[in-house]
């Protein structure tokens, strides 16, 4: 059975502990640092107390963050509207940033995206226009890049010692388990051909209500799936997009994990994904590309009010240390929204918020690891670890001789609580991060600590939201989605999937919203 990047990340239980108590155990001291998104200016934002403004300009409306969502909504704003977009970072991106050093580009996040499903029309028409669908065959069917189009060989799982192609464990199963691995993935091609049961973007789907009151634990208890080989796959998929496992996440949002990716094309298998060296990261800048002028940097927004018929954004520029405040007739709102209900005033706090923190390194090699498994694939996970695995950066390099590379090393934090990780990773220093990092690695792939030239570690505190039991299809959700005044709201976590495709479909739904109202 082929697999997609999506379905390999799950892993075998309680070594996390076990494995973060040994930090710091390595002889070699890593060049390096710690990167990331501005958790010191985030923090200002929830301590407040920022000078009052001493500046007014004026902008027909304003986007605040330069997320997929916040760029979608600007893109689509950009040309009808005077705009001006407001970015706390000194690069737009949001969790689709991305990094280059002298081998590669490579990605800090999001890092692929999958064939989108016909229902996905705002993505499959940004497709088209940046020449990622590059047309039809006579069936209808959309023709990509090839360069875009992820090169073979796509993913490999090390698991008893050996390698195997596709992530779903096949060494040493049962005929018991995988009469389980057939009634399941039978169950999620049912799902997958009822009509208009999961769809991307969610909202278009079905709610499945008792799916969601549940995890995605007890689901498949109730259905008596307990083998190990498919627990461990199933959990580690839900890892891979919701930064937690099976015990964590709802029912509805583990199915639709499987149920939901319907996207085809002429010229690659259904489970294939679009790439590049940086990852989302080369979406991010052809968005932001067009709006270089319109955007401010460096600036945090820490009110945001209606006042009569204008509302207002006050933001800190963090160069200057001064607010200035922005005047316009309606704005967007794309970040996420534990930062909307401090900054948006009168806003009601959304309940049941949960997001997963992260940690992402990128690890320049001077040359490929060789020995089994060599050359690596795409994508390459042990079923022993606790991350999950690392992308070639390198990967799409069209050179058949390769000397050096960059690993993107994901590791969800979700042995403890959200808050407990969040602590946690930070305490760490770059130097107990490289400790766990080549450990990992080093297991893997022995001996290729000595061929790390660099690792630098990027600190996701708030990387994705969870879609946790009776979220999706909550009342905290619903609400989310309704607009405040004149503000407007776009971000992923409105869909409780932290999916490129919902992301940008929000930015585009906000934008038309703010339109018709104006």
């Amino acid at each position: 059975m082929k697999t997609t990047r999506r379905q390999f990340l799950a892993t075998a239980g309680g070594g996390a502990m076990a494995l973060l108590a040994g930090c710091g155990n390595s002889p070699r001291v890593f060049p390096g640092r710690i990167v990331g998104a501005s958790a010191a200016a985030g923090h200002r934002l929830r301590d407040g107390a920022f000078p009052a403004p001493d500046e007014t300009l004026d902008a027909e409306v304003v986007v605040i963050g330069g997320g997929i969502a916040g760029l979608a909504a600007a893109r689509r704003l950009d040309g009808r509207r005077d705009l001006l977009l407001v970015e706390l970072e000194q690069e737009t991106g949001g969790n689709a940033a991305c990094g280059r050093n002298a081998v590669s580009a490579y990605p800090w996040g999001a890092h692929y995206v999958p064939l989108p499903n016909e229902e996905s029309t705002e993505v499959i028409a940004l497709f088209e226009e940046l020449g990622i669908i590059r047309g039809k065959d006579p069936r209808g069917l959309p023709i990509y890049d090839e360069e875009a189009l992820c090169s073979d060989p796509m993913e490999r799982l090390l698991d008893c010692g050996r390698w195997q192609e596709g992530f779903l464990p096949q060494l040493g199963v049962t005929p018991g388990e995988r009469r389980q691995y057939d009634a399941f993935f039978a169950r999620m091609e049912a799902f997958r051909r009822t009509p208009g049961a999961f769809a991307i973007p969610l909202d278009l789907g079905s709610p499945y209500p008792e799916l969601d009151r549940i995890t995605m634990a007890a689901w498949m208890n109730a259905n008596g799936w307990d083998a190990a080989p498919l627990r461990w796959y199933v959990d580690y998929c839900c890892r891979d997009d919701y930064g937690a496992g099976i015990e964590h996440v709802s029912a509805w949002a583990g199915v639709h994990y499987f149920a939901s990716r319907r996207g085809r094309a002429a010229n690659a298998e259904r489970d294939s994904v679009v790439t590049w060296p940086e990852g989302n990261g080369w979406l991010a800048q052809k968005l932001s590309a067009p709006l270089a002028a319109r955007i401010r940097r460096g600036c945090i927004v820490w009110n945001i009010e209606a006042a009569g018929k204008y509302t207002f954004v006050d933001c800190f520029d963090l160069a200057r240390e001064r607010s200035v405040r922005l005047r316009a007739r309606g704005a967007v709102c794309a970040a996420p929204r534990f930062i909307a209900q401090r900054i948006v005033r009168g806003l009601a706090p959304a309940q049941g918020l949960e997001y997963s923190p992260w940690m992402v390194a990128n690890v320049t090699l001077d040359s490929p690891p060789v020995g089994p498994g060599a050359p690596l694939a795409w994508d390459n996970v042990s079923r022993r670890s606790r991350s999950l695995g690392y992308v070639v950066a390198t990967h799409q390099n069209l050179n058949p001789v390769q000397r050096e590379t960059v690993l993107t090393h994901y590791w969800p934090l979700d042995a403890q609580s959200p808050a407990d990780e969040r602590r946690r990773a930070v305490a760490r220093t770059h130097d107990e991060w490289c400790g766990l990092i080549a450990e990992d690695l080093e297991e893997t792939h022995p001996g290729v600590t000595g061929q790390i030239r660099n690792i630098d570690v990027w600190l996701w505190g708030h990387g994705m939201i969870r879609p946790v039991p009776g979220f999706i299809w909550g009342e905290a959700r619903r609400r989310m989605r309704e607009p405040h005044g004149m503000v407007f709201f776009a971000h992923s976590d409105m869909s409780g999937l932290s999916l490129f495709e919902e992301a940008y479909t929000r930015g585009c739904q906000a934008a038309d919203a703010l339109l018709a109202r104006l």
